[in-house]
């Protein structure tokens, strides 16, 4: 993995690390709440894509506005009927997949995938901390994106990205994909509700990514490379807050500390040069454990151990039961 990286490469590892401490430093400045989605977005908008313009800037916009309005409905008209909601969120999870295998816009509904997922089971506990994560949501794309534009000019590419376009699949493997991926997301979040786990978002989070490459054996790879990632996250995170120990009240220091281990995960994300590989688990994180549960009032020693723990778990659910479904 220690290979060198190229010129365009060192730009986009310079852009991941300070848009996530510029997202990971208005929310705390502002004191606002779930600062998990200012830290985890522009890691998802700078980190996921290689490039950046105003279409992609749109995508990831509209795609948190989806989600938010989908969060919106389902709380309002679904939310008194269990079966009605269950039935509902299936399909609103299956038309992203769907729309992620044949439309040009991924990201929109990749992104809009994790973060209704997110809204979903965490906003379902207290309507009005619903309202507040729609509210945060929104807030942290706008700030991603600007920060994105901001970072682009200061650092911009020198050469035009050159991609190639994933080969598109057959009728019969949209519809499998589709149907697969859908029903996994529902089991995931039937599961989450009715076990009470509104403290496992790293576990939540993983669910999702696994199923991005929307086949069993793709999700395997995908889990095994995430499992890793998040136990170098761990790792990371758990060396940063010995080397703070007892100055974690210091806003400075801990936006620096967030930087410096940023820069290490992001590397190796970008090294690996393979999506959401190992070094997307581990810098997804960081930003979950830096954005969600580092205060001046308590440290990340448990909460790392806890999700690590939890990831693996949720994981091996997801995929016996695609096992079984596929």
């Amino acid at each position: 993995m220690f290979t060198e990286m190229k010129p365009t490469e060192k730009k986009r590892l310079l852009r991941i690390a300070f848009g996530t401490t510029i997202g990971f430093s208005v929310c705390k400045i502002m004191d606002w709440p779930y600062g998990v989605f200012f830290t985890v977005f522009p890691m998802l908008l700078l980190g996921m894509v290689p490039t950046f313009n105003r279409t992609l800037a749109l995508e990831f916009i509209v795609g948190a506005a989806i989600s938010a309005l989908e969060m919106w409905v389902l709380q309002t008209f679904f939310k008194p009927f269990p079966l009605a909601m269950l039935l509902a969120v299936f399909f609103i999870f299956g038309y992203h997949f769907r729309f992620m295998l044949t439309s040009r816009y991924f990201l929109m509904w990749a992104s809009g995938l994790i973060t209704l997922s997110t809204l979903l089971n965490f906003g379902s506990y207290d309507a009005g901390q619903a309202t507040d994560m729609v509210v945060a949501t929104v807030l942290a794309a706008l700030i991603s994106v600007v920060s994105a534009y901001l970072l682009y000019w200061l650092i911009p590419d020198t050469e035009p990205f050159k991609g190639t376009p994933p080969a598109k699949p057959s009728a019969s493997q949209i519809n499998h994909r589709t149907i697969l991926g859908a029903l996994l997301a529902t089991i995931s979040f039937v599961v989450f509700q009715i076990a009470d786990l509104k403290d496992s978002l790293s576990a939540q989070v993983a669910t999702m990514l696994i199923l991005f490459p929307m086949t069993y054996q793709g999700s395997v790879i995908s889990a095994k490379k995430r499992a890793k990632g998040v136990a170098y996250g761990c790792v990371l995170a758990l060396c940063a807050q010995v080397l703070l120990y007892d100055l974690i009240s210091h806003f400075l220091l801990v936006a620096l500390s967030l930087f410096m281990t940023v820069m290490i995960t992001a590397y190796f994300h970008l090294v690996e040069r393979s999506g959401s590989g190992i070094g997307f688990g581990a810098l997804t994180t960081i930003g979950i454990l830096y954005g969600q549960y580092l205060t001046p009032q308590g440290d990340i020693f448990f909460s790392a151990l806890y999700r690590f723990s939890s990831v693996l778990v949720a994981m091996f659910c997801v995929l016996v039961v695609a096992f079984l479904l596929d």
